[in-house]
């Protein structure tokens, strides 16, 4: 990549001008540039419009430059890099695996110093020289491998930060952490001796209490959603730690959190159970990754529907971390029904803990996606297949 020539101002114009045009068009049109590829081009015209909503400091800024859109999209969001940068602090920290250097940017704020290493000299340059254009001082970058970093500085950090990623080899198997680079538990024991704490970020895919067997020390997990999706799971690990395991759930909705936490295998709770009522619950997606099904029932005194549904009913509307629905109708699941209340009409469907997939139930009613009602197909606490027509109370 020649970075200079990228950075030139009729390139960059081209580039910026280039964004809201049919890529797959662009791509056929000639190079105006020959001193670039056409490659090179396309590539930033690609991922400056994958960075425009996930990245707006990046993309509001003057000469940045992108590496693929492969890249862009396996980097943290500014969103759930900023979190990170807000549950911890220090003098120092450094980043195994730097990548595009997203999560870095943030943490700057957070830290004095701030060690940034990466495995590819391409995107070295490319973080630096961005790093630059955001005027950001306390970064130091490093190129090559990440370990010989850590013991070549010989230093003392407050915290180390890691975000490993599968081998190519790992496809198809269950995600473990020892499936990854750099592998986190073999190497534990090293990275304790340069700091007391580390920060592992992880896809969501990873199963919580398979992460917890792999790992020392495990302190808090953090299960960060953005808009009902979770994003990644975090791992704090605090050297020595033999305490009880912290779980923190935050999603970030566009204009507000909702956050639930608890103690991991505290004293066993029992939800009860009920019909339903006037309202329905719906936990949002880092509630739900979590387990925490009966606590939820508990914390906020509603009743679910049945054991494995993870609904949750109430005659009074509370406020509840997920999407809330005023019931107005129920009904067994039946051919009689399904004929009379939903055939050929236009409802959104859920379903939980209910043998029939969302397609097919769809295929089979001849029901069409969207409108303003939803339906909920489950079963209650009598074991017995059920569907709720509600309509959706929007959080104010």
């Amino acid at each position: 990549m020649e970075n200079n020539k990228l950075l030139a101002a009729n390139v960059q114009s081209f580039i910026q001008d280039s964004l809201n045009l049919n890529f797959s068009k662009l791509a056929l049109q000639k190079n105006p540039f020959p001193d670039l590829t056409w490659n090179e081009i396309l590539t930033q015209i690609a991922s400056k419009t994958k960075a425009k909503e996930k990245l707006p400091t990046w993309f509001q800024t003057k000469d940045i430059l992108y590496p693929s859109k492969l890249s862009i999209e396996q980097t943290s969001s500014e969103v759930t890099a900023n979190y990170k940068a807000s549950i911890i602090k220090g003098e120092q920290i450094i980043d195994l695996t730097g990548g595009f250097g997203v999560d870095d940017y943030f943490f700057s704020k957070s830290f004095k110093k701030v060690v940034h290493c990466e495995l590819k000299e391409e995107l070295h340059q490319i973080v630096k020289n961005n790093y630059n254009s955001l005027q950001v001082n306390n970064i130091e970058c490093y190129q090559g491998d990440s370990t010989t970093i850590l013991k070549e500085l010989n230093t003392s950090f407050d915290w180390i930060y890691i975000d490993p990623s599968r081998r190519n080899d790992a496809k198809g198997k269950v995600f473990m952490l020892k499936d990854c680079l750099p592998n986190v538990p073999e190497n534990l024991t090293f990275y304790f001796q340069h700091a007391s704490n580390i920060l592992i970020k992880t896809a969501p895919i990873l199963d919580i209490t398979a992460g917890i067997n792999e790992l020392d020390f495990v302190k808090e997990i953090h299960i960060v959603a953005v808009n009902g999706e979770v994003k990644e799971l975090l791992w704090m690990l605090q050297k020595n730690y033999a305490g009880t395991i912290q779980i923190r759930t935050i999603n970030f909705n566009k204009e507000s959190e909702e956050k639930f936490d608890f103690i991991l295998d505290e004293n066993p709770i029992h939800s009860s159970y009920s019909l339903p009522k006037k309202y329905i619950y719906e936990p949002n997606a880092a509630i739900l990754k979590s387990g925490a099904f009966d606590l939820v029932a508990t914390k906020y005194y509603i009743q679910k529907l049945h054991q494995h549904s993870h609904l949750y009913t109430s005659d009074d509307l509370i406020t509840f971390p997920g999407r809330k629905f005023e019931v107005i109708n129920v009904f067994p699941y039946n051919k009689t029904n399904m004929k009379e209340f939903m055939f050929d009409k236009k409802i959104n469907i859920t379903t939980r803990n209910f043998p029939e997939s969302v397609e097919n139930i769809r295929k089979k009613w001849k029901i069409r996606d969207g409108g303003h009602l939803y339906s909920f197909f489950t079963i209650n606490k009598e074991n017995d297949k059920i569907v709720l027509i509600c309509n959706k109370i929007e959080t104010q």
